[in-house]
């Protein structure tokens, strides 16, 4: 299948202990390709989140989510309930070592497009630093 030109309406939340949600919503155009039973869903950054310079991807299947970053940035989280992952996220003034563990995951992606629904808990150089929640709508552009 080849890639699909989509609209996506990407809301992200960031909840940090005693403080407001830190919530970020992005409109942006990106492509949705089926390879092998995983839907990858394909975006370039914006100035709106502070990673202008970046291509972010998520790959989702029946054995979890991935999130893929490079450019300025360089990061890949794998996402399975209930497993955590452990990662460097490599940034221009350095690096740090993150761990993620999904506590939801949820899609109902088809080559007309769908939503994806991801929840998890984020540590940072072994420290707690809150949940973030991603809901991705995704709809083809015809």
């Amino acid at each position: 299948m080849s890639k699909i030109p989509v609209m996506l309406t990407i809301c992200g939340k960031q909840f940090y202990d005693g403080q407001e949600p830190d919530v970020i919503e992005l409109v942006t155009e990106g492509t949705l390709e089926l390879q092998k039973q995983v839907w990858e869903i394909a975006y370039e950054e914006t100035d709106l989140t502070g990673l202008a310079g970046v291509t972010t991807v998520f790959r989702v299947g029946p054995r979890g989510v991935s999130l893929k970053r490079t450019g300025r940035l360089q990061s890949q989280m794998i996402f399975r309930e209930g497993v955590r992952h452990e990662s460097l996220y490599q940034m221009e003034f350095g690096a740090l070592m993150i761990a993620v563990q999904a506590q939801k995951l949820r899609h109902t992606l088809t080559e007309q497009g769908g939503t994806v629904d991801l929840t998890y808990a984020i540590e940072i150089e072994n420290s707690a630093a809150g949940t973030v929640e991603y809901h991705l709508d995704v709809k083809a552009i015809q």
